[in-house]
Order: structure tokens, then C-alpha cells, then sequence
């Protein structure tokens, strides 16, 4: 017999106040160039600037997230409960 699969995707958006200038202070105790920080994020440095600036014209993923504090080897607090 076959069968229908039907997902439901549930997105959450919060507030972190603060975040950009969290990711700016990690990136200024970063030895390497900016440009090596978004290379190894796989993000442009626009869109890097665009989140210590906190100034997105859409939220940021958690993968994006999740990618930085990796790469910068940091928690930036970022929890979904």
C-alpha cells in the first residue's frame, strides 16, 4: 500500500538583544582576518556586518548561529527551549 507523507515545519523566531555586538567582540579577540572568519562560516562579509550591526532584513538561522560560535569556538547564548 502506499502512502502520503505530510510534514508540518514549525519555525520559532526570538529576540536575542545584544547578539551582533556579542559576535563583533568575538571577532576582535579572533586572530585571523575577517575575511578567513566568513570563509570558514561560508558567509559573505555583508551579511557578517549586517549581524553585528543587527541590522538583518531577515532573522538569522540557527545554522548560521550554530556555524559562527564553531568557528569562533564560542557560546553566544543562543537557546531555544
Amino acid at each position: 500500500m502506499n502512502l502520503v507523507q505530510v510534514k508540518r515545519v514549525v519555525e520559532t523566531v526570538l529576540d536575542f538583544p545584544g547578539l551582533g555586538q556579542k559576535i563583533r567582540q568575538a571577532r576582535e579577540r579572533d586572530e585571523r582576518t575577517l575575511t578567513d572568519i566568513c570563509r570558514d562560516c561560508k558567509l559573505s562579509r555583508s551579511y557578517w556586518y549586517q549581524l553585528e550591526n543587527e541590522d538583518l532584513r531577515a532573522p538569522a538561522t540557527e545554522d548560521v548561529i550554530r556555524r559562527i560560535e564553531q568557528v569562533l569556538n564560542i557560546d553566544l547564548g543562543v537557546k531555544f527551549e
